[in-house]
């Protein structure tokens, strides 16, 4: 199962013995906001961490990766990962980048949390 497929199901409170009775529909952010994690071309997390770090939230990205956290800002979203890549993912989904970057704020969070090695264990 490929780390994406893990932090959807863990989303989605799937467990792996058990399926949720029907599959939910993923929420087609998800998608997106993994590919801001994995981008190969943008240093995968690593990249996206040090983007954080250069605008001033390192801390908050690390506070997500230790389970806890606060919250981020549209602004900060858009500051973080560029209007460009978001007016991208805007078009694919047929939505406003405004409204990616209130997307990506509330579900980047937690698939930093769920992709931490000690949250992953802290739930095994």
């Amino acid at each position: 199962m490929s780390i994406q497929d893990t932090v959807k199901q863990m989303m989605s409170g799937e467990s792996a013995a058990a399926p949720a009775e029907p599959a939910a529909m993923p929420n087609p952010i998800t998608g997106h906001v993994m590919e801001l994690v994995n981008n190969p071309e943008t240093g995968g997390l690593t990249g996206l961490m040090a983007k954080f770090q250069s605008n001033g939230l390192g801390d908050l990205m690390n506070s997500w990766m230790g389970g806890s956290g606060g919250s981020i800002t549209a602004d900060q979203i858009s500051r973080v990962i560029g209007q460009d890549r978001l007016t991208t993912i805007a078009s694919k989904l047929g939505i406003q980048p405004e409204e990616v970057s209130n997307l990506v704020a509330k579900h980047l969070p937690d698939v930093i949390s769920k992709l931490s090695p000690k949250t992953r264990m802290e739930q095994a």
